[in-house]
Formats: structure tokens, sequence, C-alpha cells
């Protein structure tokens, strides 16, 4: 169909309808557009369809949006106008390949339209097309060479091709339009300066960058980064005297700065370990209330060179009173030696201060205030429960409460070393004990809170968050607006552990959108940039976005999720219903009765706990009325809602699983666990080359890892399906006899527990494949398991527990009721505090609720019998 032309009147009201949805007026477009429809003439006309749908769109009326889109389309093939249009309904709904397909059409009917060029250059950096996004931003520097973003807009594209000359030379001509006296100070030109400098080091061109840092030096604003770039370049250029005296001013400025110490060793370079630390005691005579220039060397001095800078080091402050210091010193403890030497001085100090309040008997009568001793003692809990000591932490850390029982932060150490401990609960009893000194810190609330989430109090946690959030709505609903995704990470922990994995899934999925979202904020920032020239913040952006989930809360997300769907597969949900029948069957009239009534008061629990959501989702319900009435015009489309009981209930949760998994195998293919878990996932899917690929993978990374060898007994064990396709066959022949050599699993397990008797990680591994490959081996897998011999490596709460669990559930063979008890004991015995190892029935007495007291007996009792 031929484009119809709108007579003035209707073209007037048609220019209407592009400024009410470029200012979100919607309602007043709608209107327009029905004036224009209205007339028999122009019912069809194409782009006022078109603009209808997008405007419906915007308001949240989707199938009605595509089907005017579509239409309007259908009537003017040749309108770059619809064209355009059904782009952005295709990029609202993130298909943003579809999207690119219809500005390229748009283009064919209107080539040099600048508003299709700068929507269609949006989307190819967005979807990191930056072929495509070099050659738009060409035509757009050709149409418009007047125009900063345009030459801005093309540098970029070749600097993000990694042709960093070119980049270079389009910045630079550039630079020559802008005229700006040299004494004139503008921060968007010095913006440009730096930016053009960035591109020159990344090109390699140390020399020219260091020449145009010096030419342009006085026109940049940011006179810290010019002279930490200027040292950075003179090392890289060997310029050794002129890069000491860079790092020395730059000392002047922060001598609290580690990388300048760095660089001022690059410098130097210091022939010994005498020389290099005659640069720090220089430093500290320089200044003399440095801390950094004391901390320096204890990484790389050893012995008594060691002890006496730790000695000067540790006295300044505990003297001072510096709570962070145990996490300064945090990094040294890799070393034994070192870590002794620590132990040693500290405990030393506590002794004196207590007798004499001096740090040693020898020195010249010198004593301390009182709260010297308070932070030694602090430190030293810190210590004890790093290295695991948990009673002599505790000893310590009670000491302290005792003298200063109103300092929060040793009831955060309390809690800690409980937590470290395995007693969570009663970490949290002192985490919320911390709470109530100070309800007014957003930190501490925020970390009782985190704990609570631990203890598995979600309810709990939630009331507390919501002393911090905002009023008129559910502090879950506004953690997850503002993105928390640390409170929602513990949240789907703590509903994993409950096995409530439908509210599981709903916190995973949240963290999901929200990295989503973040992705899809790169928009407001495209045009931003160039706009206000902030260019190495922009590139740096784009940098971190291609590498977003590899942030910790999206794999710690990830593998939750992937856990869950795992298991729904391996165990799928059961009809309540049917089951609670079954179970019913097996009880007398008087316990039927018993269950009955308890029911009732469940049931009546979940009806006054539901009238009570019905009673916040109509308050809220209202809210959102009255603001959707206020601010009717900025509607957005809905977002499916996550519903638990349908996110347990998927259909194919093996698919679910891999979705989460694709972003991790791209990014965080470093990490063993992501290539176990998605070994896991192709077992299940019976896809042998994928499994195959994953422990290739995970094998490369650490060929020794525990839960690898159990990925490869079974990986070993299933490759012998006749089934399997002949080349499929053949690889796996192949790439088997690699990995095991002529070993059968027997014999392959047999040589793993061989080569690592000593270490109890690898002991449970072997064990379970024993009982796997051969359940008759059951008594001696369970004795090889739960062994806790002090020679042994590897021991610690967390792996003991395993054990517990795997003789519990029957991975270490069935009938192991008698040793399970016993080996429960003697974990007991090594981990007082442990809760998964009390005596049965205790953890039950011990509920704690939040206003930091137990629910049933005294605390000092339960402590007491620990």
């Amino acid at each position: 169909m031929p484009s119809i032309t709108l007579p003035p009147k209707e073209n007037a009201l048609f220019k209407r309808i592009l400024r009410c949805y470029e200012h979100k007026q919607y309602r007043n477009g709608l209107k327009f557009c029905k004036q224009i429809l209205s007339n028999h003439k122009f019912s069809e006309h194409g782009e006022t369809l078109a603009m209808k749908g997008l405007t419906l769109n915007c308001l949240g009326r989707k199938e009605e949006a595509y089907d005017l889109v579509r239409r309007g389309l259908r009537n003017d093939l040749k309108s770059h106008v619809c064209w355009h249009v059904y782009g952005l309904l295709q990029r609202s709904d993130k298909k943003y390949d579809e999207a690119i397909k219809c500005y390229r059409n748009a283009l064919k009917w209107d080539k040099d339209n600048l508003q299709i060029l700068r929507d269609l250059s949006l989307l190819q950096i967005q979807m990191r097309d930056l072929e495509g996004y070099r050659e738009t931003r060409y035509q757009l520097l050709q149409l418009r060479p007047a125009q900063r973003a345009s030459w801005i807009g093309y540098a970029i594209a070749y600097h993000l091709l990694q042709d960093y000359e070119m980049a270079a030379k389009i910045v630079e001509e550039f630079r020559k339009t802008q005229q700006t006296s040299p004494d004139k100070v503008d921060y968007e030109y010095s913006e440009l300066l730096l930016y053009q400098n960035q591109v020159l080091r990344e090109a390699g061109l140390f020399r020219e960058a260091l020449d145009h840092l010096s030419g342009y030096e006085k026109q940049i604003c940011d006179k810290l980064a010019v002279e930490e770039i200027k040292g950075e370049l003179l090392l890289k250029l060997d310029r050794a005297d002129e890069a000491t005296e860079v790092y020395r001013r730059l000392q002047e400025r922060n001598p609290e700065n580690w990388s300048y110490y760095q660089g001022l060793e690059g410098a130097l370079k210091p022939r010994n370990v005498e020389d290099r630390q005659q640069i720090y005691e220089d430093a500290c005579v320089k200044f003399p209330k440095g801390l950094v220039p004391l901390r320096m060397p204890l990484n790389f001095l050893t012995g008594e060179k060691f002890r006496e800078c730790l000695d000067r080091y540790l006295r300044m402050t505990f003297s001072k009173g510096c709570p962070p210091l145990f996490t300064t010193l945090k990094s040294l403890y890799h070393d034994k030696e070192k870590v002794s030497i620590i132990e040693e001085s500290v405990v030393s100090y506590e002794a004196s201060l207590r007798s004499s309040r001096m740090f040693s008997q020898n020195d010249d009568g010198k004593t301390e205030p009182p709260t010297t001793l308070l932070w030694v003692q602090y430190f030293l809990a810190q210590h004890f429960d790093h290295i695991g000591q948990h009673t002599v932490a505790l000893d310590y850390i009670n000491a302290a409460i005792d003298s200063t029982p109103t300092l929060i932060e040793l009831f955060l150490i309390k809690a800690k070393i409980y937590k470290h401990a395995g007693n969570i609960r009663e970490a949290a009893r002192w985490m919320d004990e911390a709470q109530a000194l100070d309800t007014a810190d957003r930190f501490i609330n925020s970390k009782c809170a985190k704990y609570l989430l631990k203890a598995g109090l979600v309810k709990e946690a939630e009331e507390m968050c919501s002393k911090f959030t905002r009023e008129g709505t559910s502090a879950v609903e506004n953690l997850n607006e503002m993105q928390c995704m640390w409170f929602q990470t513990e949240c789907a922990l703590a509903y994993k552990a409950m096995n409530k994995y439908g509210e599981a899934l709903k916190k995973c999925h949240e963290i999901e959108r929200h990295f989503v979202e973040i992705t899809d904020d790169q928009f407001d920032f495209h045009t931003y940039c160039m706009r206000k020239m902030t260019l190495r913040s922009y590139v740096a952006l784009l940098k971190l976005e291609d590498v977003l989930r590899m942030h910790p809360f999206y794999f710690k997300a990830a593998h939750t999720a992937i856990q869950i769907y795992l298991d729904l597969h391996d165990n799928p949900l059961c009809d309540d219903n049917k089951e609670s029948q079954a179970d019913n069957t097996n009880l007398t009239d008087k316990e039927l009765k018993k269950l009955r009534n308890k029911q009732r008061r469940a049931q009546k629990k979940a009806q006054l706990e539901e009238e009570k959501k019905n009673a916040e989702k109509e308050k809220q319900l209202k809210n959102q009325k009255k603001k959707k009435e206020e601010d009717e015009e900025e509607i957005g489309g809905p977002k499916e809602e996550l519903i638990p009981e349908k996110l347990v209930k998927v259909e194919n949760p093996l698919e679910e699983a891999v979705k989460f998994l694709t972003p991790l195998k791209n990014l965080v293919w470093n990490k063993i666990d992501t290539h176990l878990l998605a070994f896991e996932i192709y077992l299940r899917k019976e896809k042998h080359l994928l499994m195959l690929q994953s422990v290739k993978r995970a094998h490369a990374l650490e060929p020794d890892h525990p839960w690898l060898h159990q990925c490869l007994i079974r990986f070993f064990k299933g490759a012998d399906n006749k089934g399997l396709a002949p080349p499929v066959q053949t690889v796996l022949k192949k790439e088997i006899a690699r990995l095991f050599g002529d070993c059968d699993p027997k014999t392959y397990n047999k040589n793993f527990l061989s080569k690592h008797a000593g270490s109890i990680p690898h002991r449970v591994a072997a064990a379970k494949m024993m009982v796997f490959l051969d359940p008759s081996t059951e008594s001696m897998a369970a004795e090889l398991a739960s062994s806790l011999d002090e020679s042994l490596t590897g021991r610690s709460i967390k792996i003991c527990t395993e054990v517990l669990q795997a003789l519990r559930d029957g991975s270490l063979g069935s009938g192991q009721q008698k040793n399970l008890e016993s080996y429960r004991m003697s974990c007991h015995a090594l981990y007082p505090y442990c809760l998964a190892f009390m005596p049965p029935g205790y953890q039950d007495n011990a509920v704690i609720t939040t206003n930091g007291d137990l629910s049933s007996g005294d605390h000092e009792d339960m402590t007491n019998e620990i």
C-alpha cells in the first residue's frame, strides 16, 4: 500500500503526537491519535497506527501495541517511521537483534535520519557489535562533523576495537578544533586530554604519552592523576631518577598510600632486603606518625628483623587504638613462622599490660592507658579465632567485654567467633546484643540481619532491616527495589537450608534481574558520557559491564539456583495431599487426632498471616494507585511476577539451571565450581561430550580436587553406554585413555586414595566412590571417611558436617546409625560449640528471639553444658 500523505491539519496533530511521546504525555498522545484515526480517510494511516501502538506500549498494553504497530507497518512498508517504531517496540522487549534489523530497514527509506542512526548506534554498542558501531558513528560524523559527540563516538569505536593509534589520531584532530586558552580551567577539555593520554598508554606509546602529559599539564584539572600517571610512565621508560622525585612528592601528599611506596621501590630498585628496608626507615623518619612505612616491611622481612619491625608497629597501633589492626595483618597469616611471632609478641604484651600496664617489663617506666590492654585482647580474640582456637578466643573477648561492656566492636567479634565455631544461633544472639547498643547504626543493623538469616530466622531479619527501609512498603520489597543483593543472597541460602525451594529461587531470580537491569542501565550512559566528556569512566563502565556476571553476588545466586534445580530434577515434588494421606494411614487414632489438632492450629495461624499479608497488600496497592494517579504519564510495562509455587514446579529444571550456568561458563571459567556444576547438569541431561568438556576444563584448573574426583569416576562409569553414537564413543575412548590411562574406575579410585591418604576431604571423596562402585565396601568406606586422626590434614567443621550428612543420607552406605552417633560425639569433642554436632534435641531448645534472649533455658547454663 502506498504511503498516505497527511494534510496540514492532521500533519500538525501527528507532530503533536511525536512531542507527547517525547515528553511522556502518553494520554494526550492517544487523544491526538484518535483524532486522526477517527477520520475515515486516515483510519489506516500506518505511521499514526504505529505511534498509537508505541504509546500504548509505554502504558503497559503490550499486545495491543504490537497489533497496532504491525498493522501500521503492513499499511506502509516504505515508512521509516513505522520501521523505527517497530524497532523501538522490540528494544523495549530487549529483543535487541530484532530491533537492529528494524533500524536497518528504516535506514533503507531514510538513510540520513540522525535519530535512527543514533538509536542504531546505541543498540550496537549495547550489543558490542563494534564493527557496526564504527560504521554508524562514521555516518553520523559525516552528517554532523561540527558536533562533539560525532568525533568522540567515532574515536571510542576505534578504541574499543583496540585500534589505539587511530583512536588517538581522531581525538587529536578533534582536540585541534577546541579553542581554549592555556590558562583557562575547562573540566571537559581536561577530561578529553586525560582520555587521549589513556589511549596513548594503552597503545604502548609511553614516550608520546609522557610528552603529551607534560605539554598539557597546566590544562588538566586532576593534578593527582597527572602525577600518578607521570610516575607510572617514567617507571616504564626506565627513567628512575625522575620517577623517584615524582613518588617522593606523592608520598608527601599522602604518606598512607601503599602504591606510592611500591612505585618508589620500583624506581630505586633496591639490591637486597637491607636496601629495601632502608627505603621504609627513611620514610619513618620523614613521617613519624605514618603506619604504612612500618607495616609494609612486614611483607618481606623474616626472623628477628621481622620481630623488631612488628614490635614497633604493634606498639604504635595498640597505643593509638586501631580496631582494624588484625585485618591489616591478615595477609601475613599464610606464613606459619610469622603467625607464631605475632602470637608470641601479642600474648606477652597482654600479660605485661595486665600486671604492670607496660608492653614489657624492660620498658623505662612508660605506662599505657587501660584502653591499650582492651585493644590487645580484641586483637588476640581475632587471632585465635582465625587459627581455629575458639575457646581461647572467647576467653580473650569475654575479658575485654567485662572491662568495657559498652564497646560494640567487642560484641561483633564475639558473634564472629561463635559463627566460625559453628554456632550461628549464638552468633546471631550476640550480634543482636551489639545492635541493641546502637540502634541507629545501619552497618550493625545489616550485620545483625545477615547473622539472623544465617541462623534461618528470616522474619526476624526482615524486621531488623525494616528499621532502615522506607515506610509504607514491606522491608523485602524495598530491599529488592534498592538492589540489596547481600540480603537476597543470604535469604536464598536460608530458604534453601529450610528446603523452601520456591522462596529461594525467587531470591535467585530477583538477583538475576538486578544484573539484567544493571546491563540495561548502560543505555542512559552511552549518550550522557559523551555529552559530559567523562570518557575514561565510560570506557571503564563498558569494560565492567562485559564481565559483570563475574561478580560474587551473581556467582552465589547462580550456584544456589543450579543446586536447587538439580535437586528438583533428582527429587521431583510430590503432591502434598497424596503424601499426607499415605503418612496418615500408619498413625493410631490418638496420633491422628493429635496431628489434626496440630494441622488445625497451623491452618488458623496461616490464615491469620494471610489476612495480615492481604491487609498489607491492600495498603500497598492504595499507595501504588495514588502514585499512579500522581505520575500517570510515566508508567512502564509491568514485570512478570515471581511466584515461588510456580518457580518450584518448573517443567524442565535442567534447562533453567543452564540459563544460570551459561554466564558462569563464559566469565567465571577460572573457578572449578563452574565446570563441576556444568558436569552435574550435563550428567543428568546425558550429554556425554559436554560432560567430557566440563571435566577436562576442571582437570586443567585443579586435577586433584575431591569433587572433581567424584565427577571423573561417575563419568568413567557412565561412558560405557553402548547406545552412544560411534563418533561419540570414539572421542570418549580417546579422551578417557588420556585422563585415566589403563585404569578401571576401582583402580583409579584406589590410586587417588593412596596419593591423598593424609587428606580428609580426599578420603571422603574416595570413600563415597568406593560405595558408588561397590556397595559391599560400605563399612570400609565409613571407617575411611570418619577418621579424625590428628595427622590428617583438611579437618574442618565444613568437611566433618559433610561426613555426618553422608553417614545420614546413605552416601557412605546404609545402616550407618551406629557410626553416625559415634562420629557425632567425636566431632562434638573437637568442636564443642558447633550446632551440627550437638546431642539430638539440643537444637530444638536453643531457639533465639531478636530481643537477645534464649526462648527456653538460660544461656550461661547452656554454654557451661557445652
